[in-house]
């Protein structure tokens, strides 16, 4: 499973009108058919300057990520920029999951 993680930092004036434009670019982005899932986690760490959330959209292959990038992005990404322009920034990583570990019962 491969991680499309986009990180953004909204001001503080525009956060509540960003928070449900996002809960619905996030559909958007996951009506590609390129992604499985996603989750909207807000970064808990003092900042100076709005808010930091980090968006996480999770990918069966490297080549839906690779489609998502070739047939999407750019158009996506657009429209976060003409909405909010330079009162939002964004940054992305990907990651590639190895392995998933759970806790285990612990018997005596």
């Amino acid at each position: 499973m491969y991680i499309y993680n986009v990180t953004i930092n909204i001001e503080d004036s525009l956060h509540d009108e960003w928070l449900v434009w996002m809960e619905n670019h996030i559909y958007d982005v996951l009506n590609t058919g390129k992604f499985t899932s996603a989750k909207l986690t807000e970064v808990l760490a003092e900042n100076e300057s709005g808010r930091t959330y980090s968006v996480q959209y999770s990918a069966n292959s490297r080549k839906d990520l690779d489609d998502y990038y070739q047939f999407h992005a750019d158009e996506l990404r657009l429209e976060a920029i003409k909405k909010f322009g330079s009162k939002m920034l964004a940054f992305r990583t990907e990651l590639k999951l190895i392995k998933e570990f759970y806790p285990t019962s612990v018997t005596n």
